[in-house]
């Protein structure tokens, strides 16, 4: 195996992790974090809000895996800037949907 090949390997292990945190969200009885040592705020319905989270993690782990294509002709082509662009962009576009949409759903307000 070659280098470009284990780096898209490598590159799917990371979105594979995204898609397994996704399973974990949608059948998860509490209510999943999205922010790391944040607490999670009280939830209107934990079900659905587990399987909106699950639905954002499962796209994005895809999104990432495919991001990951350029790296299969060689990590010295200049499509490797579409992956690490993409995979920022990404990150704040699902920043942004939780924030100002699931969070915003179900969150009860006090």
């Amino acid at each position: 195996m070659d280098g470009k090949t284990i780096g898209f390997l490598i590159w799917c292990v990371f979105g594979s992790m995204f898609l397994g945190l996704a399973a974990y969200a949608w059948f998860s009885k509490k209510p999943v974090r999205f922010w790391a040592n944040a607490e999670v705020f009280q939830v209107t319905d934990v079900k659905k809000y587990n399987h909106a989270l699950s639905k954002l993690f499962g796209l994005f782990g895809i999104i990432l895996i495919v991001l990951g294509i350029p790296l299969l002709p060689g990590q010295n082509s200049v499509w490797i800037l579409f992956s690490v662009a993409g995979a920022m962009v990404e990150s704040i576009i699902s920043m942004a949907v939780y924030s100002l949409i699931i969070e915003r759903k179900y969150k009860i307000e006090k």
